[in-house]
């Protein structure tokens, strides 16, 4: 009897669990799983940065920027005293060297100078010669000596072949040179570069001696010298180491202050 009260007693109490077991529903267990929501090159944005966007882009809920603005003259303060003069820089690379400038304007008429002494006379005067023969290569030969036979104060220029007027004065030059055979002879006697008398020979079968002279007046600074003018025909001048065919003079007859 005990114990058949024991066992209907133990059938009631695990009736209700297993009934409550079956009219509840299972629960089944869900797994969370990622879900892509931007492609592979783009970075995800937040949910908060979204929002500020789509509420930045309505004009209605926008926020309008507030830039302050700062007042720099009450924060300036007052200019300070000048410091000390610093050491001066290394001297930098020089520059290259500029365009020539115009030329300035001409300056005025200096003072005379002191006058010269009573007694001092002025003198020019030259000899030379040319010892080796020479024909016309060019149009236009000047002509050089070789031999020295007076040069006073050097006015005569042996490498340039040309006297140079230091003083102003009335000038007289001869020229002397021997022709060569079937060859034409044609010189001028220049003054700076400008031809002022010529000394010409015809082709001949025997050679001559011809000769040409004249006065200038020369200013300081001017130029005498010879040139060769070569034509159609061979231009030639004859001479010899042992003898001197060529000859070129000149001297002053009366400067142009005393």
């Amino acid at each position: 009897m005990k114990m058949s009260a024991v066992l209907l007693l133990l059938l009631l109490v695990s009736i209700p669990s297993s009934m409550a077991e079956q009219d509840l529903p299972r629960r089944e267990t869900r797994r969370l799983s990622c879900v892509r929501c931007c492609g592979p090159s783009e970075q995800p944005i937040s949910i908060i940065s979204s929002r500020y966007t789509r509420m930045s882009s309505d004009p209605a809920t926008s926020v309008p920027k507030v830039q302050p603005t700062i007042d720099i003259t009450i924060l300036k303060g007052e200019k300070g005293e000048m410091g000390e003069k610093g050491h001066p820089g290394a001297a930098g690379k020089e520059g290259e060297r500029g365009l020539r400038g115009f030329n300035g304007r001409k300056g005025q008429k200096g003072q005379p100078g002191p006058q010269g002494h009573s007694c001092k006379q002025l003198y020019a005067a030259f000899s030379v010669g040319r010892r080796k023969p020479l024909h016309s290569s060019d149009y236009f030969q000047q002509v050089i000596f070789d031999t020295e036979f007076v040069n006073l104060y050097k006015h005569f220029n042996m490498f340039s072949g040309k006297f140079y007027c230091y003083v102003p004065g009335i000038y007289y030059f001869s020229l002397n040179v021997h022709t060569w055979n079937f060859k034409e002879t044609y010189l001028h006697l220049m003054k700076n570069e400008k031809e002022m008398v010529i000394l010409y020979a015809q082709p001949s079968d025997r050679s001559i001696m011809q000769s040409q002279s004249l006065m200038l007046d020369l200013q300081e600074g001017d130029e005498v010298w010879v040139r060769m003018f070569k034509r159609e025909r061979e231009n030639a001048i004859y001479s010899e180491e042992s003898d001197v065919y060529i000859i070129f003079n000149g001297h002053l007859i009366k400067p142009a202050v005393e």
